[in-house]
Order: structure tokens, then sequence, then C-alpha cells
């Protein structure tokens, strides 16, 4: 059975492993057979489900699932992107976004509400949430206030991307909860530069995203790393994938198993979102979290590979697509 963790200063108690939204969604699954996966998460002792507006219909196909459970799970869903064309600067806007997600998960309150990628804003290809670039304010602050004070969330958070501006936002001492993504696994983790500590600063419960860094540590990519490389795949990143390839050859567990218990043998981690298409996908990660903590010598030879190239060269993109 997986075990529960504190998220920060909310007191929940969430399960070491969760359910990531976009995979219970059309981009992963049918309807039905994602239904399934929900379910299914519960009786395997998941209690934590994280889904988006921006996440497909993520967020009808939860509600839809959680009106045909007796038992409920902690949910928390996010503003922004949608819908379409969005409006960050307009509090009434944001309100009627709200409402509609309420309305998409058939219920009236969620245990934790998010801004989504709060952290890109100097990128005009996501959202200009601030009015105020020090003190982090501007509508949506207004809003999360109003749905606390209204009860449709019991606590706020921020869900980002990136590693440096995402501490500046959290030590505002304004949210609960931060989920990061694409910033913490084994091969890349530029959230120990900052986002962890200001986290553990604020006690703030801390939820990873994307362990598996968007399928790039699924397997063993045999033609895209090692015989053909991708164009994308920097030299040093190719020499550390291939180096990574060959302890898991060594130790004898696979690269999902790996990436999760990894994330896991970090005490301060609350949480570890797990995508999944099917209850196979499901059950096999669940196990893999179960069996806990890596060895310590397996973490340290993870830290040598992880120093061939500590730090993301500023032309590798944020995911890379690999297939074979």
């Amino acid at each position: 059975m997986l075990k529960k963790r504190i998220l920060g200063r909310t007191g929940l108690e969430v399960s070491e492993l969760s359910l990531g939204g976009l995979f219970i969604s059309s981009f992963g699954a049918e309807r039905a057979a994602a239904i399934d996966v929900i379910k299914h998460a519960q009786k395997l002792g998941i209690n934590y489900i994280d889904t988006a507006p921006r996440y497909r219909d993520s967020e009808s196909v939860l509600g839809e699932a959680l009106s045909q459970m007796d038992e409920d799970f902690i949910i928390s869903t996010k503003i922004g992107y949608n819908p379409e064309p969005f409006n960050p600067k307009s509090a009434e806007f944001l309100r009627n976004a709200l409402s509609r997600s309420m309305k998409n998960l058939q219920r009236d309150s969620v245990d934790i509400l998010m801004i989504h990628e709060p952290d890109r804003w100097r990128d005009q290809n996501y959202m200009d949430w601030w009015d105020d670039t020090e003190s982090y304010t501007g509508p949506v602050m207004d809003i999360l206030t109003e749905a606390k004070n209204k009860g449709i969330t019991k606590f706020i958070g921020l869900g980002g991307t990136t590693a440096d501006e995402m501490p500046l936002i959290m030590d505002t001492g304004n949210f609960d909860v931060v989920l990061s993504a694409f910033n913490y696994d084994l091969l890349w983790r530029d959230a120990e530069k900052g986002i962890l500590n200001s986290a553990q600063k604020h006690d703030m419960g801390i939820v990873c995203g994307s362990p598996l860094h968007q399928g790039v540590l699924a397997k063993v990519y045999q033609k895209d790393v090692i015989d053909n490389p991708i164009p994308q795949l920097d030299p040093r990143r190719r020499e550390q994938l291939i180096e990574l390839y060959e302890l898991v050859n060594d130790i004898g567990i696979s690269l999902p198993e790996l990436s999760i218990r990894f994330l896991l043998s970090n005490p301060c981690v609350s949480t570890v979102l797990t995508g999944v298409r099917s209850i196979e996908e499901l059950e096999s990660n669940v196990e893999a979290a179960t069996k806990g903590a890596l060895p310590q010598a397996i973490l340290d030879r993870l830290q040598s590979v992880f120093q061939i190239l500590p730090n993301k060269p500023a032309e590798e993109p944020i995911t890379m697509t690999m297939q074979n």
C-alpha cells in the first residue's frame, strides 16, 4: 500500500504517488479507460489528483468519474489558459473561468487551486498574470483570495516550469503548495537551486510533476540516443543518458521505477505525479513507489551521472520527443 506524506502547511496527507490529469484526458486515453484508471487509482491507495483546464477534457473526465464513486480524492486544479482567448487581467473573466472548472468537475470546491505557469510571464506565449512583478500582485490574487473566502478552495498554489522565477513568487509567502515540472528528476535538477529551498522556508507542499521528463526517462532509446542521436540532443546530454542506461543495466531497475524512487528518496518531496494511459502503467508505477527510497549506493551513482551535465544547456528545449 502506498504511504502518505504531509503536503506542507496544508496538513493534508497525500499518497506518495498521485495522479496527473493530462493523461486522464483525450490526450492520453479514451474516456471510459481514463475513468477506469481513476477508479483503480483509488483502490491502489492514491488519494490525490491534479488536473487543469488546459489538459483538454481532464476536468470533465474527473468530474464524471467522481460522480460514480463513493469516496473522494484530494483534488487540485488550476486557473489559466482555458477558455480561450484567456484574459488574465480581468477579475470577472477569471471568476467565470473558475466557475467553469467547478462545473466540469461537478463540485462546488477543490482542495487546492493553483495558478498555471505564473512564472513564464516574460514569454509572450504564456500568461501575463502580474500587475506588479516585485510583489506579484494582480487580479488572479484577488480571485484566489475570494475563492478561499467563499470556500471554493482550501489552499492555493503555483504550478510552474522554471527554476529561476518560481522561487521569487514563492517568497511572497502567499502560497501553500508548489508543483514543479521539468526541474527535478534524475538528470534535470534546477529545482535544487531555489524551488526546494523556498518551499521548505515557507513550509509549502512540494508536488513533483513529470518525473519521466515527458517521456525522456521512460525507457532506453537505442536509436534516438545511441545509434542516430536526434538533433536537439546536446552531446553532453547524450553522454549522460548513455551512462544512465549503463547504470540501469547494471542494477536491473527500470528507468520509470528509478525515476519515481529517486524523487521519493528526498523526504522534502510530498508527492510525485504519475501520468498514465492504462491500468497496467498505473499498477507498475504504484509498485515502484511502494518500494520506497533508493539505497544510498545507487543515489551516489546517480549523482555521478548527473554531474556529467549539471546545468541545462541554454539551447536545450524543455522537452524532447524521442520514440525509438
